[in-house]
């Protein structure tokens, strides 16, 4: 059983909103405002969101992919000096497809607490008004770029009767439903945009309905992307109510 270093701070992993400003809890803006130090993927972008939460931290650290392993070091020995630490990312809960993971292991490993202050994460927000199952769900992240990978990748993570979640930029979507469809077209797919925004929007449907939805209003961005092949049961059970 691994102990905490009594003298050291804290690493607060701080879900931010997605979209809407207002999904920020009263834990996070109390963490966020008293914190010595915040991690953050654009200095810029983060001095701006946290601006408009009336919040002014002491400082701000650079914290992405390509320097996670170098940074990760400089935020334990801040933390190891007893001063806490709050990790953000650009949008939702920080190491959900983000940077962070490094930092989180080497703070459990140093024996440094981390504490966990949830809010928002697109994958459970889609998830929460899809309309689909949601009793067992998969969270596979961004797709791989390449084709072959690619191709693999849905081959091993599409499965019946399990509703798989993606996040998907806009210009790979078609790429994905296409995708989709050639491995099991009668799947229910849901894809979520704008999530918590003004425009934010659901559509809903089978391979060809969703492509014929995208044809008629391009997306933008990234979207959050539901697929549930159907199990063999429910595919018979289609085919026999469709029987006239």
């Amino acid at each position: 059983m691994r102990t905490f270093l009594s003298k050291s701070g804290t690493l607060y992993c701080v879900a931010m909103p997605i979209g809407n400003p207002r999904d920020i809890t009263l834990r996070a803006l109390d963490i966020l405002g008293q914190a010595s130090l915040i991690a953050c993927e654009d200095t810029r972008t983060a001095k701006e969101a946290l601006g408009s939460l009336g919040i002014r931290p002491p400082r701000l650290l650079s914290y992405f992919e390509h320097n996670e392993e170098q940074r990760s070091a400089q935020i334990l020995e801040v933390l190891q000096s007893g001063q806490d630490v709050a990790l953000v990312s650009e949008a939702g809960t920080p190491t959900i497809s983000d940077p962070g993971f490094r930092l989180v292991r080497a703070c459990v490993e140093a024996g440094v607490h981390v504490v966990p202050i949830p809010g928002a994460c697109a994958a459970v927000t889609a998830i929460s008004a899809s309309g689909l199952p949601t009793d067992r769900f998969l969270f596979v992240g961004f797709p791989p770029k390449k084709g072959g990978k690619f191709q693999r990748f849905l081959e091993r993570w599409l499965m019946p009767g399990v509703t798989t979640v993606f996040y998907v930029p806009a210009r790979k979507l078609e790429e994905l439903i296409t995708g989709v469809a050639a491995r099991t077209p009668s799947a229910d797919i849901v894809v979520a945009r704008e999530l918590t925004k003004t425009y934010e929007e659901f559509l809903r449907g089978k391979a060809a309905d969703i492509m014929k939805l995208l044809a008629e209003n391009p997306p933008r961005g990234e979207c959050t992307v539901l697929v549930r092949p159907q199990e063999e049961s429910e595919v018979e059970g289609d085919e026999e109510g469709s029987e006239g």
